[in-house]
């Protein structure tokens, strides 16, 4: 028997284990920290998550159903600055109190100030940091930044560092997932001369309203594409002992630097800047496969497959699963292709660069001891690993609440009838 690609999505999503997680309630009031009266109207939100509230006259909030983890609970109110509470939840109810501080009065001075110059390259930098906080993928080009003029931006030329903050939030529609993401506490970073980027916040996520059954069907099946190879997904298949059953493999990469590693990585950086601007010359491209060579000689990937035991400890007796690992991870998701966008950059092993790869291949490197791994696939500390080729390449496009549920089978749904 053959399902049509709509009624297989649908069964897969009827099968989704939303039961298996333990849930638990959650409740509060938002209160002024100086005053110590409730804020009525106050928004509360579970970050990284699709749950928030509106806080009643009394300043009071709650969350019935919230599925076991941990999380930061975040106060946004105007005139206030953020509040945010860590919180780990399990079966049992919960109650807090949020203290939001109010941002000081500063109308009782008045102070003249000559008019700012304004900035001529704050437009090639916002639109820097819009390319690398949306990314360049398939859905990230379907993502837009609604507020812009919150976004500050600016050039460090001694650092050679590109930042970004909003004093309020900075609101992200994503017309390819269905979601709209208002990113709280922005804090971005670009180093120009590592090429490494880091932002950090507490993001609210919105459902969207679709304008009809077909852009929610197609909304369903793009989250779930985005999911299938994820950081998430990778990190959950290693909770529960089915890397390869989930289309994974893993291999330890060793990276060793040697007396020359200065050297060539100035070269690949101006060839980087070269091929993003004008494109390389026969010259550059055989210049970029000598530093390939070069590259060779400080990483060393071994064929063989990570053993489980190698990945994680599992305690005892609680059976908390923690992410452990030396050196760096190759990860291979081989049941989906890179995103048609995706090109390997100068930065990357000029091999594949020129042999563009038909699976996804990320690199994943931990920066402490061990991490543990919640049964969703999310760390309790995100920021303790660092991603990239293929995870580094995606990002706003492919960005997911945590309580999202995918399809109970994490393989690509069919397209043939």
């Amino acid at each position: 028997m053959r399902f049509s690609p709509v009624l297989l999505l649908l069964l897969l999503l009827l099968m989704r284990p939303d039961g298996a997680r333990a849930q638990g309630s959650l409740s509060g009031v938002a209160l002024d920290s100086v005053t110590q009266q409730p804020l009525a109207f106050a928004s509360v939100f579970l970050a990284n998550t699709t749950l928030g509230v509106t806080t009643t006259e009394q300043g009071q909030f709650s969350f019935p159903r919230v599925p076991a983890g941990n999380y930061d609970v975040v106060g946004s109110y105007v005139g206030y600055r953020l509040a945010k509470r860590k919180i780990t939840m399990g079966a049992s109810p919960q109650q807090l109190t949020l203290q939001l501080a109010p941002i000081p009065n500063q109308l009782g001075e008045v102070v003249v100030r000559a008019k700012p110059r304004r900035n001529p390259d704050r437009a090639a930098n916002y639109q820097k940091f819009v390319t690398l906080f949306l990314g360049q993928t398939t859905f990230s080009r379907q993502c837009r930044i609604r507020n812009p003029d919150e976004v500050l931006v600016d050039f460090d030329a001694d650092k050679n560092v590109l930042t970004a903050s909003s004093p309020t939030y900075v609101q992200v529609d994503n017309q390819a997932l269905g979601y709209r993401i208002k990113y709280y506490g922005l804090q971005f970073d670009y180093y120009f001369s590592k090429n490494l980027v880091k932002f950090y916040g507490q993001p609210a996520f919105e459902e969207m309203s679709p304008r009809n059954e077909q852009e929610q069907l197609q909304w369903e099946q793009n989250r779930a594409k985005a999911y299938r190879g994820s950081l998430t997904h990778f990190l959950k298949s290693v909770h529960d002992n089915q890397v390869s059953a989930e289309g994974f493999l893993v291999q330890r990469l060793r990276m060793v630097l040697n007396s020359r590693y200065a050297r060539a990585d100035s070269l690949r950086w101006s060839l980087f800047r070269a091929r993003r601007n004008t494109g390389l010359s026969r010259a550059d491209n055989d210049s970029l496969a000598r530093w390939g060579k070069e590259a060779e000689i400080y990483s060393t990937l071994y064929t063989a497959a990570r053993p489980i035991d190698s990945l994680r400890r599992v305690s005892a007796p609680a059976a908390q699963v923690f992410l452990r690992f030396t050196d760096y991870l190759q990860v291979t998701y081989s049941r989906e292709s890179p995103d048609p966008h995706y090109l390997r950059s100068a930065v990357s092993n000029v091999r594949i660069a020129m042999n563009p790869p038909t699976e996804q291949v990320s690199q994943l490197k931990l920066l402490e001891p061990e991490v543990e791994i919640q049964p969703n696939g999310q760390l309790t500390n995100p920021m303790a690993v660092f991603t990239d080729e293929y995870w580094g390449f995606e990002k706003m496009g492919e960005f997911l609440p945590v309580n999202y549920l995918p399809p109970a089978s994490a393989a690509p749904i069919p397209t043939h009838p």
